[in-house]
């Protein structure tokens, strides 16, 4: 067995044992530092109670009599009620003499975590202080994530600009189903925002005060899959030295995320579809079964139809995950929306660089109305960002923008080429350009760029966490 030695942080769990007796101190306390606990000790409820107030514990074991001439229990019961108005997430362990069971439950019903019977067994022992540390670890853990996602939620502003009709569209079919619990899978193109789209699900969801967790399924490993999404034990394998919560239970009571959904291998397909369709999962290496409350969105780049025949992606997950799907329309498609898009980039950017335009010069609008934006509104504001910074005039001008002035989707000369002679540019260069290109080819579809490419799909993520590259929505 590996033995506890972390709560939160860096620091060993501190134990207090409380008992009137100087030999059974003892005995845990040489106990428990031979595995790596700090042991604290109290003799009496004064003192016992002070200790706790002071929130200097991380749990307690807690004998049930400190009168010599009583073995009512009385007074360790009083204690739990007294010691659960400090600290009501606290673990605390009863400790009652051998064959006091009934005193034992009486305990758990006052608030006890566990009890042990003395004498105790040191392995059983140990293996309750673990349990309940990790319980509160998990906990702890849990509200932590949640306090964040809520602080998100309540600073969370909407980016998403639609006049264009195919965009009124699609929020008000999201804004009809946002507060149902069907399942919504959002497809589109690389960079058309579907992380912003689910998001406004969320917040305009039923679930809006719960957590929203999202994960990137193309970037888990094969092997972490199962820790990731659902959590496991300490122990369960050979790293995994603190329990660790999943995706699942951290959603519990609000949406989880998918996102690039397609980039999901067939083995990990079947083990979420075995999730999704039970609403129950355990954790790995615990034998106790688990139900959530999840409602799931999903996202994808990937023609999902296409994957679904060629035996790629399951047939019973994909109906599984698009009880409701809608089709992001690139922003090529939406023209009356490019201008106020590069405005609203404009003013974000001029704001966070300190810089101030009158706007975009009338050619610079043409030019942003007729580039045909492989990289959609991701790649609208990097242009804009980079205009912003390099700006010197009142207007920004085309030369600002750096694009193509045929429209094209290839990269203006001028990138490649200084002072009329080649530009000599490092292999990281190259690197970054080829797997740009690929992404941009394959409409950000990580899996099939990473096979152009010849690259392993676990190499390609780190290439592109290597130069700050995003496929997602």
């Amino acid at each position: 067995m590996t033995d506890y030695n972390k709560t939160m942080g860096d620091q060993s769990a501190t134990i207090l044992i409380a008992d009137d007796q100087q030999d059974i101190r003892e005995a845990l306390r040489l106990l428990l530092t031979s595995k790596g606990f700090v042991v604290m000790q109290a003799d009496n409820p004064a003192e016992i109670l002070e200790v706790i107030s002071q929130a200097a514990v991380n749990l307690v074991l807690l004998d049930m009599n400190y009168r010599r001439d009583t073995t009512s229990g009385q007074e360790g019961l009083e204690l739990l009620k007294q010691a659960r108005q400090f600290d009501p997430h606290l673990p605390i362990i009863a400790m009652t003499a051998w064959g006091s069971v009934d005193l034992a439950m009486r305990a758990v019903r006052q608030g006890a975590n566990d009890f042990i019977e003395k004498p105790w067994d040191n392995n059983r022992l140990v293996s309750i202080i673990n349990a309940q540390l990790d319980r509160v670890f998990e906990a702890e853990n849990k509200r932590r994530y949640q306090t964040i996602a809520r602080l998100q939620r309540d600073h969370f502003t909407t980016e998403i600009i639609a006049e264009s009709a195919p965009m009124q569209q699609l929020l008000t079919t999201l804004r009809q189903v946002a507060p149902s619990q069907a399942s919504i899978m959002l497809r589109g193109e690389n960079g058309t925002g579907k992380n912003l789209l689910a998001e406004q699900v969320h917040a305009w969801s039923d679930r809006a005060d719960g957590p929203l967790v999202s994960v990137n399924m193309g970037s888990i490993p094969e092997n972490l899959f199962e820790s990731e999404m659902f959590g496991h034990v300490r122990g369960a394998f050979t790293d995994a030295r603190e329990a660790r919560t999943g995706r699942f239970e951290l959603a519990d009571g609000g949406t989880l995320f998918l996102d690039e959904i397609g980039n999901l291998p067939l083995p990990q397909q079947a083990k979420l579809l075995r999730v999704l369709e039970s609403g129950s999962f355990e954790k790995l290496g615990a034998s106790k079964t688990q139900t959530v409350d999840v409602r799931i969105v999903t996202a994808s780049n990937a023609d999902l139809p296409a994957m679904v025949e060629s035996g790629e992606f399951r047939r019973d997950l994909y109906f599984r995950l698009n009880t409701v799907e809608v089709t992001i329309p690139p922003i090529r498609e939406r023209n009356k929306d490019v201008l106020l898009l590069a405005e609203y980039y404009l003013e974000k950017h001029q704001r966070r660089y300190n810089k101030l335009f009158s706007g975009f010069s009338r050619d610079a609008e043409q030019v942003l109305l007729s580039y045909s934006w492989p990289g959609n509104v991701r790649e609208l504001s990097h242009v804009v960002e980079r205009a912003v910074l390099l700006g010197q005039a009142e207007q920004l001008s085309v030369e600002n923008l750096n694009l193509p002035l045929d429209g094209h989707d290839e990269q203006p000369a001028a990138q490649h080429f200084s002072s009329g002679a080649a530009k000599i540019r490092s292999l990281e260069e190259v690197e970054k350009q080829q797997i740009t290109e690929a992404l941009q080819h394959y409409s950000g579809n990580v899996v099939d760029a990473a096979k152009a490419l010849g690259v392993s799909r676990s190499a390609m993520y780190r290439r592109m966490e290597k130069f700050g590259l995003d496929a997602g929505g």
